[in-house]
């Protein structure tokens, strides 16, 4: 038997995992069905382009990094702006998994349910540099 991977290492894993403490959804996404999910799902609302104005969402370029609530888009709730964390894949995973519920009073409404698509998108928008 490997030293690795013990009977006791294989406990802890189980329990890891059964108590939610399992690698966020991100780690495994698929970018590219990240990009076709994204398109249909998040790009009637949010850009992603170089000095693309927002509109309806903040422009999503580059939002791997940078703290919430801090693009020049003008209708951010007060709730997002004092957010103060940075947006990591994990954390976005959860914002598009329930928005209020991690950001309570905060305005995105939409809500992917879908752990694998959560995943793929959240892949999606960490090759989004500027």
């Amino acid at each position: 038997m490997s030293r690795l991977f013990t009977p006791a290492a294989a406990l802890v894993a189980a329990a890891t995992m059964a108590l939610g403490f399992a690698a966020p959804a991100a780690a495994a996404g698929d970018p590219v069905k990240g990009a076709a999910s994204f398109k249909t799902k998040c790009q009637l609302c949010h850009v992603i382009g170089a000095g693309q104005k927002p509109t309806m969402a903040p422009n999503l370029l580059g939002v791997v990094g940078r703290k919430a609530g801090t693009t020049d888009f003008a209708m951010y709730s007060p709730q997002l702006k004092a957010y103060g964390k940075a947006w990591t894949p994990a954390l976005i995973d959860q914002w598009i998994a329930g928005p209020t519920k991690l950001v309570p009073g905060s305005r995105m409404a939409m809500v992917i349910p879908d752990a694998a698509e959560r995943a793929n998108i959240v892949a999606y928008l960490g090759t989004l540099k500027k």
